[in-house]
């Protein structure tokens, strides 16, 4: 009842706010300087799988998405893979150069779980190669003062894992990774002190176990991602009471998990039932896995729509998996900070789906998602600059869940491959946007302590390839080196980290024009990357070659003129 009741009250403070926004008074139309409060926490991250490259060197193992990829049967658009990405593995000075000219306090990563144990399975072999490379890189973020920010677990399951058991489908996936966050407490727990056991979850379960777009590719509509999710939720409430029980009174680490969830508002906020949609929307995204955490339990409106719906198509029991009572309260707490990733908003409204159309997440939830066509389009097909939209999210999270730490773990945006200009001024309006809506996010209350833009580099995206890029700095994936150069929003994002925040009109317009000013000699250098690459190649075959012939040469005029003194 009482969860009710919070869920009750969150919403009735979100629609008084926005009342005066439908009445031409938008909250959101004043921009508000000021700055963030003294150690607010600024990054950039990545992953591993996207980023690394390397996929099969120095003792790694494969994962789902080696195998989903070299599977080829257009999984992926263009067929490509990440075995080199960004050939992150080979470059982490020059990237961690990066980071140090962007000015952030934190740089946000993943550990890849088959690089560091090949097999999955902690007990039959330990990649020493594996550990001293994170070992080291995280010894190089240290000494340039940047702080690491560790996401145990961002997609890149083991393949022997899946071959042998099933993958996430398997309760006893639970320990294998209990294991393996265990072993990363002990190699690198002295030095990390912020830990995120999973990287957004519902997207890796509805794409993975839904519709069979991302590893490991099975569509178990209306079971899969369900069964999966519910291993996730306990494997992470399991690394976190392993961490309490046995690392933190040494380390006095952090251990909490990164959830995504796009806001949703409702169509018309006059009527009961898209308000109720809205709702629910949440909570089948960001509630699914973060009730658990902070009440103990999945969310009654999930409970109640897939239950009554399972029970409509002839079946015993709900698609959703129950906890335990002792489950439930071993799960509960299991967070020392809400990690939140958001990168749009959708305009809910209510649609009721039969149930003979069959078991799904889409007619679980009973809803549909909406764009506004006036809002700035960015070139993805998902994917709408709505700021205000990340004020809401985040003050939803803050009433929802008891005021909880805040780390916002993902936000950005993408740009098409085809657009290769470096003058991303939409890029710096988004950030300018989504950062000023966060500012306003804490000065209603919300507790956030750190800031994650996404991300350093462009990277391999999932099933988009290397088609959306979302990276500060541009990847010239063609070029056998993997040059970066950096984007206008690179110094953009580098003004607010130095003056933390929005100082006053003046300065902050002048952010602008200076970022603009510098990405065109970017331009041009990228503009010239093809003839430097070209003449990089003659210089790589040629100059060998004339060496070689050189050396003949001279070697054969010895030789005679050895002979014609003897």
């Amino acid at each position: 009842m009482k969860q009710v009741q919070a869920v009750t009250l969150c919403w009735v403070l979100l629609l008084v706010s926005r009342l005066g926004a439908r009445d031409g008074f938008p909250e959101e139309a004043s921009f508000y300087y000021g700055t963030f409060p003294p150690g607010f926490s600024w990054g950039v991250g990545s992953s591993a799988y996207q980023t690394e490259g390397a996929w099969d060197q120095d003792g790694k193992g494969p994962s789902i998405w080696d195998a989903f990829t070299h599977s080829g049967k257009g999984k992926v658009l263009g067929d490509e893979t990440a075995d080199t990405a960004c050939d992150g593995y080979y470059k982490v000075q020059e990237d961690i150069a990066l980071l140090r000219e962007m000015n952030v306090s934190h740089y946000r990563f993943s550990l890849s779980w088959p690089r560091l144990l090949p097999t999955g399975i902690r007990a039959e072999q330990v990649n020493k190669k594996g550990i001293k490379f994170y070992s080291d890189l995280i010894d190089a973020l240290l000494k340039s003062n940047i702080t690491p920010i560790v996401t145990l677990y961002h997609w890149d399951l083991p393949q022997l894992l899946q071959v042998k058991y099933g993958g996430w489908q398997n309760a006893s996936m639970t320990s294998y990774f209990s294991d393996y966050a265990d072993l990363c407490f002990e190699a690198f727990g002295d030095r990390v002190k912020h830990w995120i056991t999973f990287s957004d979850p519902r997207a890796m379960v509805e794409k993975g176990y839904e519709t069979g777009r991302h590893a490991p590719g099975l569509k178990l509509y209306g079971t899969g991602m369900y069964k999966a999710a519910h291993h996730i939720i306990k494997a992470h409430a399991q690394a976190w009471h392993s961490y309490r029980k046995k690392w933190h009174n040494k380390q006095q680490g952090l251990v909490g998990i990164s959830l995504n969830c796009d806001w949703g508002e409702p169509v018309d906020i006059n009527n009961p039932r898209d308000v109720e949609a809205a709702e629910r929307y949440l909570q089948f995204c960001l509630g699914w896995f973060a009730n658990p955490i902070y009440a103990g339990d999945y969310p009654e409106v999930m409970k109640d729509h897939i239950g009554r719906k399972s029970e409509e198509q002839g079946l015993d029991m709900s698609r959703l998996p129950e906890f335990s009572l002792q489950e439930k309260s071993y799960i509960k707490g299991t967070s020392d900070f809400l990690g939140l990733g958001h990168f749009t908003t959708r305009y809910i409204t209510e649609r009721n789906y039969p149930s003979r159309q069959g078991p799904s997440y889409q007619n679980d939830r009973d809803l549909i998602e909406l764009i506004d066509p006036n809002w700035p389009d960015l070139g993805s097909n998902w994917l709408y600059s709505v700021p205000w939209g990340f004020r809401r999210l985040l003050n939803f999270a803050q009433t929802q869940y008891g005021d909880p730490p805040i780390y916002v773990t993902e936000n950005g945006a993408s740009q098409k491959e085809h657009c290769t200009q470096l003058c991303d001024e939409w890029r710096i309006q988004y950030l300018k946007g989504y950062i000023n809506e966060m500012l306003k996010a804490i000065k209603d209350g919300a507790n956030i302590k750190g800031y994650t833009s996404w991300s350093l580099l462009d990277k391999f995206e999932w099933e988009k390839g290397y088609t959306d890029r979302y990276g500060f700095y541009y990847v010239e994936f063609n070029v056998r080196n993997k040059p970066r150069y950096p984007k206008a929003s690179v110094q953009y994002y580098k003004k607010i980290i130095t003056a933390n925040g929005f100082p006053n009109p003046r300065e902050v317009e002048s952010w602008h024009l200076e970022a603009l000013e510098t990405c065109s000699i970017n331009n041009q250098l990228l503009a010239a990357e093809p003839l430097l690459s070209h003449m990089h190649m003659v210089s790589e075959i040629v100059v060998p070659t004339v060496c070689t012939l050189c050396t003949l040469i001279a070697a054969l005029l010895l030789m005679l003129l050895l002979r014609s003194q003897s």
